[in-house]
């Protein structure tokens, strides 16, 4: 998906001086006609490739901690010694061997990458074709486990990276190669079976699942990645073929199919999708309104002042706000609101929330409260995990339920870990939402916050956001600042409160 690495910096097959290559700071160059990022991280050095797998990000420009490497775009991050990826990226990067001869470090070969047989269960039965599901079974793959994976889909379609529909593909902007997050062949390459078609019960004690068709699947680990499902408003007027939600690749087409540049769309809810869909609605050429209760945008979540600058943004860019209203109807060409208005409208897109998908697992008897609740593990019950959208589950002494891409990948790979008798991380939730020319990145959690202390100009591209609860800083978001989030990352990781305030103040 991304592009490949300039070949810039030093030649490392000839060699660089053992000091300039400073403790924790990536140093990019090249060997062999690729671009490779050197680190040397407690007093080892290591040589990866240069391009994060997920969106070709520039790794040299990232940073190091926890034993990795850590992509400034995404967050994604990669095993200093293996190359192995963490979330978002679900692929490794090459690695190669390093000498110090003399004073001077040289790259040498290409590792040729080999995992002995990891022993585990039976069998894994995956249900849910998204972020976690995918990552599970690769991350399984890549630890060394053997034995049967199946990943039953259903959605129609090979696994997609869900957020390429609202955003890059959705706008015109991706070819349709870019949106699947793996394909059935990719899949079938790893020896994981993929089943579309959708699962209709669990049976605990059994260790079975059923499918729609009839056929049982055994299981001895079984995991529940069954997300969320996009909430319809029950308004008159809501179920014709012009209204449509977001979260399945035959979704995005249509939507993107009945667009064009004399469309009139109308997106109801101006929550991240609904404001992801009106900015790639508008690189269509359509004219777009995005109705909403809410007096300012995205506030709940993020503020005031980043809510009213994030309307600035898209009414730069054409879109027109609606706010402080509800849709009474939809008719067939237009949308009646509460105060009695109406505005034209051929194309209505709800993004007004998501569900989690819990029927499978109310139905098998598991714990739900908002989500299917889980332990530390992401364990369920005895045999059974629940990972992504689904889960609600323990971080910083509470129970959340976290919708993020990356939260969803990392939880796959830490469902993968459990399986194998590993324990858990702690990884800290990072999401991204770009608007028109604007990316926001979030890293933390805050389900409530005192105020939101912008520091920096957000009409500059140049701010982050604090966000704390009773004094304790939970998250940042950042516009323009990529390093910055990653530090706060890190601090967040190692439970540094004193650095993270040093770094947001």
């Amino acid at each position: 998906m991304g592009q490949k690495a300039e070949l810039s910096g030093p030649d490392l097959e000839r060699g660089i001086p053992a000091a300039d290559l400073r403790e924790g700071v990536p140093l990019l160059g090249h060997a062999g006609g690729e671009a490779i990022v050197l680190v040397r991280a407690d007093g080892a050095v290591h040589a990866l490739g240069a391009t994060c797998t997920h969106y070709g990000g520039p790794l040299a420009e990232g940073r190091v901690f926890g034993g990795a490497l850590h992509c400034p775009w995404h967050h994604a991050c990669f095993d200093l010694t293996s190359g192995r990826a963490r979330g978002p990226a679900l692929a490794p990067v090459a690695c190669w061997d390093v000498a110090l001869e003399g004073g001077t470090i040289r790259v040498g070969a290409r590792r040729e990458t080999s995992t002995p047989d990891m022993p585990g269960p039976g069998s894994v039965v995956i249900i849910g074709g998204g972020a976690a599901g995918v990552a599970c079974a690769e991350a399984l793959r890549a630890e060394g486990y053997r034995g049967p994976v199946t990943i039953v889909n259903g959605e129609g379609s090979d696994p997609v990276d869900r957020p390429n529909l609202s955003k890059d593909y959705l706008a015109g902007t991706a070819p349709e190669e870019w949106v699947f997050l793996r394909t059935g062949e990719a899949l079938r390459a790893l020896e994981v079976e993929l089943v579309d078609e959708a699962a209709t019960s669990i049976d605990p004690q059994q260790r079975s699942v059923r499918l729609a068709s009839g056929r049982e699947l055994s299981w001895d680990a079984l995991l529940l990645a069954t997300g969320a499902a996009p909430v319809r408003l029950p308004i008159d007027g809501a179920d014709q073929p012009h209204v449509f939600t977001l979260r399945t690749l035959a979704e995005s087409r249509a939507i993107a199919a009945a667009a064009s540049d004399r469309t009139q769309v109308a997106v109801i809810g101006a929550s991240f999708i609904g404001l992801e869909v009106a900015a790639s609605m508008r690189a269509r050429g359509a004219a777009v309104t995005v109705i909403g209760p809410e007096p300012v945008p995205l506030a709940r979540v993020l503020g005031d002042e980043v809510g009213a600058f994030v309307r600035r943004v898209h009414e730069g860019q054409g879109v027109t706000f609606r706010l402080g209203r509800k849709p009474r109807t939809i008719g067939l060409d237009n949308v009646v609101l509460d105060d009695g208005s109406w505005l034209p409208a051929h194309v209505v897109v709800m993004g007004v929330g998501v569900q989690p998908r819990t029927e499978l697992a109310a139905a098998a008897g598991l714990r739900i409260d908002r989500g299917v609740v889980v332990d530390r593990e992401l364990r369920a019950a005895p045999g059974i995990w629940a990972a992504g959208d689904l889960a609600r589950f323990p971080y910083d002494e509470e129970l959340v339920r976290i919708e993020h891409w990356q939260v969803a990948v990392r939880q796959g790979q830490a469902v993968a870990a459990s399986m194998l008798g590993r324990g858990p991380r702690r990884d800290v939730p990072f999401f991204w939402s770009q608007h028109h020319d604007v990316t926001l990145g979030y890293v933390g959690h805050a389900e409530r916050f005192d105020a939101a202390e912008v520091k920096g100009s957000l009409d500059a591209r140049d701010a982050h956001v604090v966000y704390r609860d009773r004094g304790v800083v939970r998250a940042v978001m950042t516009v323009g600042r990529d390093q910055l989030a990653l530090d706060v990352e890190a601090a967040m990781e190692r439970r540094d409160v004193a650095a993270l305030d040093r770094l947001v103040r």
